[in-house]
């Protein structure tokens, strides 16, 4: 199974399982421009493989993910809306984590971070095989990145 393939199937289980939303692949990608209006939740990954798992995820989004979290109506991006980002990039990049180890014992994560504004870049300054995945959730989109060393 390709890294790509472990992704869509650790994001899909995570967003019908975790966030009740149906989410449906419409692009596999190299590269994205600037991200704008959005929030991105990451996690370092070390051990066999090295690398950053990352979800960039559109502040409207963002918001209905946290939302369906908490069972509650968020309208700003807030420290809950930061909270949720990051346990649903820990949440996937764990499973992916699972997936790319059979123990996974070989593999550590780092605790999530988040980082949010109008326009700005994620890029790796290392020599990364990078795979990108864009989702369609019906309203929006977001992305999914894993970035591992070669």
């Amino acid at each position: 199974m390709e890294i790509q393939d472990k992704m869509i199937s650790a994001a899909k289980e995570i967003f019908s399982s975790m966030v009740m939303m149906d989410i449906n692949v419409t692009e596999i990608m190299e590269e994205h421009g600037p991200l704008h209006d959005a929030i991105t939740g990451m996690i370092g990954l070390t051990g066999t493989h090295k690398g950053v798992f990352a979800v960039h995820i559109p502040h409207s989004v963002a918001m209905a993910i946290t939302s369906s979290f908490l069972m509650m109506d968020i309208t700003e991006i807030n420290d809950d809306v930061h909270g949720a980002v990051g346990k649903l990039a820990n949440m996937i990049g764990g499973n992916v984590k699972n997936i790319l180890s059979e123990k996974g014992g070989d593999i550590d994560l780092s605790l999530p971070s988040t980082s949010s504004g109008s326009e700005y870049s994620f890029t790796s300054d290392k020599n990364v095989e990078k795979v990108i995945v864009k989702f369609d959730t019906g309203s929006s989109h977001f992305l999914i990145e894993m970035n591992l060393e070669t």
